[in-house]
């Protein structure tokens, strides 16, 4: 079942390429948005029924990531801010301890939302992934090489 997602290296280059205004325009840093996707694997759901195969996006993983994200957005506002954050006048230590003890900025509620987002995200992503294979007719080859 790893083999199909071999045969599809070119077309996801060019699909990330197409989805990159997507991401830009996304809550996510294109940094953060490399480390969502090395987190998630995808999948072919209903792979034995044509008319209802897809691509879906297994993200268990992104909860497991969310304090690096949490870093990659950090070090960005050091080095100049991130997208979408807005400065601290105190910054420095005690936010990052702040942070590392669960009281600042990166509660629960707000990895769950940015986790909510980048499935979201990552579904799309998997979408475009579909159309694209679908516009080169390669999708049945895809899903026939997930079958096998």
């Amino acid at each position: 079942m790893a083999d199909w997602t071999d045969s599809i290296v070119g077309d996801r280059m060019t699909v990330d390429r197409e989805f990159n205004d997507r991401v830009e325009n996304s809550r996510f840093t294109s940094q953060e948005w490399g480390l969502i996707m090395t987190a998630t694997e995808f999948d072919i759901e209903h792979a034995d029924d044509p008319d209802r195969a897809r691509i879906v996006a297994d993200t268990e993983k992104l909860p497991q990531i969310m304090p690096e994200l949490e870093n990659v957005r950090s070090q960005m506002a050091q080095m100049g801010g991130a997208p979408g954050e807005e400065k601290s006048s105190s910054g420095g230590l005690m936010d990052s301890l702040k942070g590392a003890l669960g009281l600042g900025n990166g509660s629960s509620g707000t990895d769950q939302e940015r986790v909510d987002a980048a499935e979201r995200l990552t579904q799309a992503y998997a979408d475009a992934l579909q159309k694209h294979l679908e516009s080169k007719n390669k999708w049945e080859q895809v899903r026939n090489a997930y079958l096998e």
